[in-house]
């Protein structure tokens, strides 16, 4: 795992291309190394991450049975986010070369993963309402909701400056993001036996 120090200043460049700034690719390690050292992002991603898969396994119910598979739903839910972060960018892997991006593929993975810390992060009130309130609640939705239009804000203008063949092509490499990871989601829920409450 990177030095607290280092960790701290690729979080800091993630966030200036959140907010447009160029500069944060400078901030960040890009280098082999930095690469496959980028996925230690999930670990600093998962406190606020745990404390949505209980929410969510909470919302099983008070009933024995589902009180003894909530380890296991818990696990499940691991499982998806996992495949929810990773799947997509091994399919951007194989699409960047024909997209004509590849020069711009290990830049993009290094921020996107920092930059996915720092929304767990973000998103965490969310997340603790969800410990306290039910899904269907008009504060947990209201919040929930702007909490999410921001996140995918910040994913935009990430994908723009990192990429930086112009607002088109970011934005297709953004909705495409998006969509595989909605497309990953409905497919390891539905593989996996997982409901989210509604």
């Amino acid at each position: 795992m990177p030095p607290a120090d280092d960790i701290q200043r690729f979080m800091v460049g993630a966030w200036r291309l959140m907010t447009g700034k160029r500069d944060g690719l400078s901030l960040l390690d890009v280098s082999a190394d930095g690469f496959w050292n980028s996925f230690f992002a999930i670990i600093i991603a998962l406190p606020p991450l745990v404390v949505d898969w209980v929410g969510t396994a909470n919302e099983l119910g008070d009933d024995p049975a589902a009180s003894a598979s909530r380890f296991s739903y818990l696990l499940r839910l691991a499982v998806v986010e996992m495949g929810v972060w990773i799947l997509p960018l091994i399919a951007l892997a194989l699409a960047a070369p024909l997209a004509g991006i590849r020069d711009r593929f290990v830049q993009y993975v290094v921020a996107f993963n920092w930059g996915s810390a720092i929304l767990a992060w973000l998103v965490l009130p969310a997340a603790l309402l969800k410990l306290l309130l039910t899904s269907s609640s008009a504060l947990f939705l209201t919040v929930s909701f702007g909490l999410f239009a921001l996140s995918m804000v910040l994913t935009w203008r990430l994908t723009n400056v990192v990429i930086a063949r112009g607002p088109a092509m970011g934005s297709a490499v953004f909705a495409a993001m998006f969509a595989a990871s909605v497309i990953v989601l409905v497919v390891l829920q539905s593989a996996l036996g997982i409901y989210v409450p509604r």
